[in-house]
């Protein structure tokens, strides 16, 4: 009866002791997925890159910290910008980037996808800003590509990877769209009476040689122009009135004396 008295009580104090130091190492344990990596800290001094898989750390005296190797997608909202000829345009940006050293991304800098952010903002400022508005609208993947180029530079230092950067959308004031429409629309104009006045020339050019042809022979260009007349009175409501050349029976002798 004492004995089974003492046991229950060793197993109680077991119990009791070894449910705590379980959960304690418990707590320790963590998962890390394939697109994570995980910085160890041990009192507060960084120890280490941690891999994908299951891992443990020591409680209360290590601290685990997750990076997301991911590409990441940051919109910059729309700004307004001044260009090189003084003209206010709204533009907004999308920046893709990736953290390619987690230990940089996290020891050097304290928020990078702010950075990112905020120093994006500032090197499409200076880009735009040094650019004329022309260049802006029609050499827009250029911009992108100066704007990732001042960017990249800068956060490789982080451990960021600068993927990519678009211009989504370019808003121009609105006076400045009409005036582009009238400039265009000035240029089809002009663009019209350039091949109008191409055509003539073409057609001028071809009404010479059809003279020249119909003087080589007598009665040909009345002959044309009885043609012309026929053609006209096949519309009975036409109404024609016919000026013929005093010598065109004198014409007609000369035919018929050659035939015969």
């Amino acid at each position: 009866m004492v004995w089974d008295i003492i046991g229950g009580f060793l197993f109680v104090s077991f119990v009791i002791f070894l449910l705590p130091v379980l959960l304690l190492v418990l707590s320790g344990v963590r998962v890390i997925y394939q697109y994570e990596r995980g910085l160890t800290f041990t009192l507060g001094k960084y120890t280490g890159e941690r891999q994908p898989g299951l891992t443990v750390i020591i409680p209360l005296i290590q601290e685990l910290r997750k990076v997301d190797m991911r590409i990441k997608t940051v919109d910059i909202p729309k700004q307004e910008i001044i260009t090189r000829d003084n003209i206010p345009i709204l533009a907004n940006t999308v920046v893709y980037f990736k953290v390619e050293k987690p230990e940089d991304a996290i020891l050097k800098i304290e928020d990078y996808a702010y950075a990112v952010r905020q120093y994006t903002q500032a090197a499409l400022r200076d880009v735009v800003g040094n650019s004329e508005l022309d260049g802006v609208l029609t050499q827009r993947e250029q911009i992108a590509n100066d704007i990732k180029k001042i960017v990249d530079a800068e956060t490789g230092g982080w451990g960021v990877d600068i993927i990519s950067i678009k211009i989504q959308e370019i808003e121009l004031p609105a006076e400045m769209k009409r005036a582009m429409a009238k400039q265009a629309e000035a240029e089809r104009e002009r663009r019209a009476i350039i091949i109008a006045s191409q055509g003539e020339l073409s057609a001028s050019e071809n009404l010479m040689k059809a003279a020249a042809n119909l003087s080589k022979s007598e009665g040909a260009l009345h002959l044309r122009t009885l043609q012309t007349i026929r053609d006209i009175a096949a519309d009975p409501s036409e109404k024609i009135v016919l000026f013929l050349p005093s010598d065109l029976m004198g014409l007609a002798k000369k035919f018929v004396g050659k035939e015969k």
